[in-house]
């Protein structure tokens, strides 16, 4: 398909390429100002948070080695230890190609950087988390869209991708499992993903954020182990429940990473000693620290279709296959915006709406956090939708 048989739908070019014109990120200004005010979180994609505590218990982290740590500089591409730990686990052959990263977010934001030029095409999935996006329209790039249909509980078509690509293809930025519908590639369908952007000749950004997180299957293999032009993100923050450690990682080619630390230079310079010490135990255990909240989330999904299978008037749920958000329709008449501003006002309970997302009639909910919390939370949507779909009073 060429673009100019392309559906204006599919196609999106860049309203400017200034960085500084960069979209808002909708999901981040949604929680600006609302994130620290809940008493209960179903909005998240991440799991219960660890203390430094707990951490420290599971992993046997002395008090006397985080004395001794001096706060110097880590090197650009982070510690020795932690990069060949992140290798060892999604790529053993190629630790030289690892970065560890403030979250998954810089690393998506630097590796785009580097590649992506005004006029490029890339590909992106709809609905999406909004970096693996808008970061690429800023940069100039024409964005091709590979929409996840609601209509086929957001399962993505291959067939749909093969038509999006072409000899302008720079890239084709993925998410599986997916944020915010939990919806995953089966293993034909990511062999055939890979085998797509081998033929076009383009890169493969892999964001794997949620890569521990499946419930159905085996975790997919990391493509950075074996593709040449793919560059593939993960985070502590999602699966690890550890986001305030600001810790991520790629793994890139090389001439990707020379790229990507010149950019670095100018902005994050290096990441934490601290946090990467910490990283580094957590790497070299992680079902130890990833193990229990997965199971947790596990429960928590059965938990989530009970609910929604109690109250199919209310709500209408694709089931996540992986990740720990799930992304449901709500009836026709449902303001969702309201719906969530109503849930924080009267109950405390933190959800995001849909339009974050590109589907006003939905919400993203997450059920990675306590079980306790995500009943609570499921009954208090069940009693905030009743209400806003309750006929007003006759005068």
């Amino acid at each position: 398909m060429t673009s100019d048989s392309t559906r204006p739908a599919d196609l999106h070019r860049a309203a400017s390429q200034a960085l500084g014109d960069i979209e808002p990120a909708l999901l981040e200004d949604w929680f600006r100002s609302r994130y620290f005010d809940a008493r209960i979180d179903i909005s998240s994609s991440g799991m219960q948070n660890y203390s430094l505590g707990q951490l420290r218990s599971m992993l046997g982290v002395s008090v006397g080695e985080l004395d001794g740590l001096p706060f110097r500089d880590s090197p650009t591409l982070g510690c020795e230890p932690l990069r060949a730990a992140i290798a060892a686990r999604y790529a053993p052959t190629r630790s030289e190609r690892v970065m560890v990263t403030h979250g998954s977010t810089e690393g998506i934001f630097l590796a785009l950087s580097a590649i992506v030029r005004p006029g490029d095409e890339v590909v992106v999935l709809s609905p999406v988390y909004q970096s693996l996006s808008s970061v690429a329209a800023a940069l100039g790039a024409t964005l091709r869209i590979w929409e996840l249909s609601p209509a086929e509980g957001f399962a993505p078509d291959l067939d749909r991708l093969a038509a999006l690509i072409n000899p302008r293809t720079r890239a084709v930025v993925v998410n599986f499992p997916h944020n915010p519908t939990g919806a995953m590639l089966d293993p034909q369908g990511y062999h055939r993903l890979l085998e797509l952007v081998e033929k076009a000749g383009c890169y493969l950004f892999w964001d794997a954020a949620f890569g521990e997180l499946v419930y159905d299957a085996a975790p997919l293999p990391d493509p950075a182990a074996l593709m040449e032009r793919c560059v593939s993100f993960g985070t502590m923050s999602k699966a690890f429940g550890l986001p305030g450690l600001r810790i991520g990682w790629c793994i890139a080619p090389p001439d990707v990473l020379a790229t990507m630390v010149k950019l670095r230079d100018y902005v994050t310079i290096s990441t934490s000693p601290l946090n990467e010490l910490l990283a580094t135990r957590v790497m070299e255990r992680v079902e130890t620290v990833v193990g229990p909240l997965r199971e947790q989330a596990r429960f928590n999904r059965l938990l989530l279709s009970a609910w929604a299978a109690e109250h199919p008037d209310l709500v209408s749920l694709p089931m996540p296959h992986g990740g720990v958000s799930a992304f449901p329709a709500l009836p026709r008449g449902v303001d969702t915006i309201a719906l969530c501003d109503k849930l924080l006002d009267e109950h405390g309970v933190l959800l995001v709406p849909g339009l974050c997302f590109g589907h006003p009639d939905r919400v993203r909910l997450g059920f990675g956090g306590p079980t306790d919390d995500l009943q609570a939370g499921l009954e208090a949507v069940s009693t905030a939708a009743a209400e806003l779909l309750a006929p007003l009073p006759a005068r």
